[in-house]
């Protein structure tokens, strides 16, 4: 079972700052990722594709971007 997120993790979500924040951050841009891929192949790629196809070729720049 899940568990909740804590108030200091949501808050941290919400200003950006933080792991929390971070995962968010990387997770849209696979959602999005996701659905260039699926929009592209015609199909629904599956978020696991998405996630390996970002990872190899976009996360390190997006990173660096980020200032990470």
């Amino acid at each position: 079972m899940p568990r909740e997120s804590s108030a200091e993790e949501e808050a941290s979500a919400k200003s950006g700052t933080g792991a929390y924040a971070d995962y968010l951050a990387e997770r849209a841009e696979i959602q999005a990722h996701k659905w260039n891929l699926s929009e592209k192949a015609g199909h629904d790629t599956g978020f696991e594709a998405a996630l390996l196809d970002w990872s190899q070729n976009h996360r390190t720049a997006w990173r660096k971007a980020r200032g990470k």
